[in-house]
């Protein structure tokens, strides 16, 4: 069973490649603190795959908070690991805006069902 984790960028919002960077990490550090702070045993199993498998990430884009959220609703539904991102507002952005949402790591089937039509960012 191979594992991954994909972040989901929303490309309406015309962030900086650097805002665009530290969302995405925020994104990848909080799937992972909180699988670690939950009892969710699948979960952990799936993150100690993951980490060994050299921890496969892949960036995706969305061009709307819509679309966003309907991909962050089927990762609800299928129970993945799922995180969404609010901006602090310090520099590009208003606060609170939703920037991003992380997937995984899970199964690459499971993940895919979510995220398997979208393009790289």
């Amino acid at each position: 069973m191979a594992t991954k984790m994909v972040i989901v960028v929303r490309t309406d919002l015309d962030m900086g490649k650097g805002k665009i960077a530290a969302q995405v990490a925020h994104a990848a550090v909080s799937l992972v603190l909180d699988i670690l702070n939950s009892s969710n045993s699948l979960w952990k199993e799936w993150l100690y795959k993951w980490l060994e498998e050299g921890q496969p990430k892949i960036v995706v884009k969305v061009p709307s908070l819509d679309e966003l959220n309907k991909r962050y609703e089927k990762a609800i539904e299928l129970n993945l690991p799922t995180t969404i991102i609010q901006d602090a507002g310090k520099t590009q952005i208003e606060p609170g805006t939703i920037t991003c949402i992380g997937i995984g790591p899970a199964p690459v089937e499971l993940v895919d069902k979510i995220t398997g039509d979208l393009k790289l960012l």
